[in-house]
């Protein structure tokens, strides 16, 4: 609800989503960009992790936006250069209405920024841990996901997978993806024989 209300609406706090890696947090900055686009808000979504290799300058002019959600801002804080450029962002926005969403590998109260202006700042607003899915959590996301691929996906194939693989959901959607392409070419259903096969 909250994401939703950053991605539709003006003048909201900052939104900080935190959790461990591989527990959603990107799937969720990224939807909220898309449902903002929907409306018709421009909003950007920025990977702030080393592997993205962003400067610091790409955070400039994007105070304009309605919406910017920040990922993996733990890469970045302590940094002197990216914090300046993070606090001049949130400034920006708060003076033109727009919204900022944080995404995080632990909560605000242990980020450690140089900048006490920016650290009060980001964490002045609302704060919502992602928790990890539960096998049957896991399995609705599986099927999910391959509806979306437009197959599905059944209840007892996928427990097999449950059972047998990685718990990230992240490694699950890849085998799923790996499993449907495998399925096509052989034109076979998603079932425990065939997965074992591939597998």
């Amino acid at each position: 609800h909250q994401l939703q209300a950053a991605a539709t609406a003006a003048g909201h706090p900052p939104l900080w989503v935190w959790a461990p890696p591989a527990h959603g947090k990107s799937h969720l900055l990224q939807a909220a960009v898309a449902r903002a686009a929907e409306v018709g808000r421009r909003a950007a979504y920025v990977p702030l992790d080393a592997a993205s290799g962003l400067p610091v300058g790409v955070l400039e002019g994007m105070g304009a936006l309605d919406l910017v959600c920040l990922d993996d801002l733990q890469a970045v804080a302590g940094q002197p250069e990216w914090e300046i450029a993070l606090f001049r962002l949130y400034e920006e926005l708060r003076n033109s209405g727009g919204n900022l969403v944080l995404a995080s590998n632990g909560p605000p109260a242990e980020s450690v920024f140089g900048l006490a202006d920016l650290a009060s700042r980001l964490k002045s607003g609302t704060t919502f841990r992602v928790q990890a899915l539960d096998d049957e959590g896991r399995l609705h996301a599986l099927q999910l996901r391959a509806r979306f691929r437009g197959f599905e996906l059944p209840d007892e194939t996928g427990r097999y997978l449950l059972a047998r693989v990685g718990r990230g959901v992240g490694e699950l959607f890849q085998l799923l993806d790996e499993l449907d392409r495998a399925a096509l070419a052989a034109q076979k259903q998603l079932t425990i024989p065939f997965v074992r096969q591939v597998l």
